[in-house]
């Protein structure tokens, strides 16, 4: 692994990887002295923690980004590998947190952590803003698409491999922590291919295509659904979806009209959410129903548009930094169904009207949607059949039935799994030993 200097002493950094097959490193990661390990997530995420134990085997790696070693009696430090959407970002945000967290006191300092992803989207704005560098590289998906856009993806898979294979040379992994994405599939399988450990964080009720791939390679697969324990038979840990402690902080609100309806279409917004809601706001009477509507950047001036020429006083923005303090404020919530949102809704015990997003791979978000419906917590609309009537009957449904909707919240916070974040960084110290 590469190494950095902390004050007298020489600390790992970890960082994502992809080539196989290294007989150099290999030599080089056998017959050990004392190191401490490191750790890195991928979403393309990866994260790397200095964990407060000595070992004489390699240390961890969380995807896409990676552990190792250094000169004997030497400490490391770590860093963390993300990008994506806000489904990959926070959760490896969470769990890095977690980690950085729990070794801020050492006197050999705390694990040194960085993110790999594209700089595309939120990330270049999310994870720098909660302390961690961002470090980039070429990447493009290849699912659902088709045509001359999935030939120019396809064309960039070797820059993408030749990057990471560098990065791997330079940092070594001890284990390898995905957390989804097409970043994480070339990791995931280069450490399988050099025996690395390997942690799956599969947030999702239905594994996406990568994360189902992986299945077969990965040492542990922690998830946030039951439903999702069939995918990975014994390698499965129930650890529930990582998200910040603030969510289940929110304190159960007493209802009372005005009534707060909270819109959040996920962290790029949602079209069908944006297009039908302005409308069923004018079908709800006023003096009943405030809004307070994330519409992503893309469709900020629409939206506020649509609001104002309905004569709605709506609050409008682009995004909501304070989700939970935008939680606390809600009573009843409309949303997509990603996975981060679920957990978050559910921690922050809200009665909930989801809308999947209809594109979604494998309808992920259908099967999100259906198994938070199941708990009695929510109430699912397709966006088949959403129409500006059906979701106002819903909402007005919903805000009339105070019995019912409490019901909801009750059924939100028993749905929900708090420690998520310190299970899965259990399992990332456990496979670290």
């Amino acid at each position: 692994m590469a190494l950095r200097r902390y004050g007298g002493e020489w600390g790992p950094v970890i960082l994502p990887a992809f080539k196989a097959g290294d007989p150099a490193l290999a030599s080089r990661m056998v017959g050990s002295t004392p190191t401490r390990f490191r750790q890195v997530f991928s979403l393309s995420a990866a994260y790397t923690p200095v964990l407060p134990h000595w070992r004489d085997t390699a240390g961890a790696l969380l995807l896409p980004g990676q552990v190792g070693r250094g000169p004997a009696g030497k400490t490391l430090g770590d860093r963390l590998a993300a990008g994506g959407t806000g489904g990959h970002i926070f959760p490896a945000l969470s769990v890095g947190q977690e980690l950085r967290a729990r070794h801020a006191g050492e006197t050999r300092g705390g694990p040194e952590i960085e993110f790999l992803g594209t700089g595309r989207g939120l990330e270049a704005r999310v994870v720098p803003a909660a302390g961690f560098r961002l470090r980039t590289i070429a990447a493009a998906g290849l699912k659902g698409i088709g045509g001359v856009k999935r030939l120019a993806n396809m064309l960039v898979l070797p820059k993408s491999v030749y990057e990471t294979a560098s990065t791997l040379r330079e940092f070594q992994p001890d284990v390898v922590v995905g957390v989804g994405g097409y970043l994480a599939g070339p990791v995931m399988l280069e450490a399988a291919l050099r025996d690395i450990p390997t942690l799956l964080i599969e947030p999702n009720a239905v594994p996406g295509f990568t994360n189902r791939v992986l299945a077969p390679l990965v040492r542990l697969a922690a998830v946030g659904f039951e439903d999702a324990a069939r995918f990975y038979g014994s390698k499965t840990r129930v650890t529930g979806h990582p998200i910040r402690r603030a969510f289940f902080s929110v304190p159960p609100k007493a209802h009372s009209s005005p009534f707060t309806v909270l819109v959040v279409g996920g962290s790029q917004g949602s079209k069908g959410i944006n297009r039908c809601m302005p409308e069923a706001m004018r079908l709800l009477p006023r003096e009943m129903v405030k809004v307070v509507h994330q519409t992503g950047e893309r469709d900020y001036n629409a939206v506020e548009g649509a609001y104002r020429d309905r004569g709605i006083a709506a609050e409008v923005c682009a995004f909501i930094e304070d989700v939970p303090g935008a939680l606390a404020r809600a009573d009843l919530v409309v949303a997509r169904s990603g996975a981060s949102t679920v957990a978050e809704i559910a921690a922050a015990g809200k009665a909930a009207v989801l809308i999947p997003f209809p594109h979604a791979t494998d309808q992920h978000q259908l099967h999100n949607a259906r198994a938070l419906e199941r708990a009695g917590a929510a109430r699912v609309i397709e966006e088949q059949n959403l129409t500006p009537q059906r979701l106002a009957d819903e909402i007005l449904a919903l805000l009339e039935s105070l019995e019912r909707l409490t019901a909801m919240e009750c059924a939100a916070r028993a749905f929900s799994k708090p420690g998520a974040a310190e299970r899965i960084a259990d399992l990332i110290e456990e496979l670290a030993r």
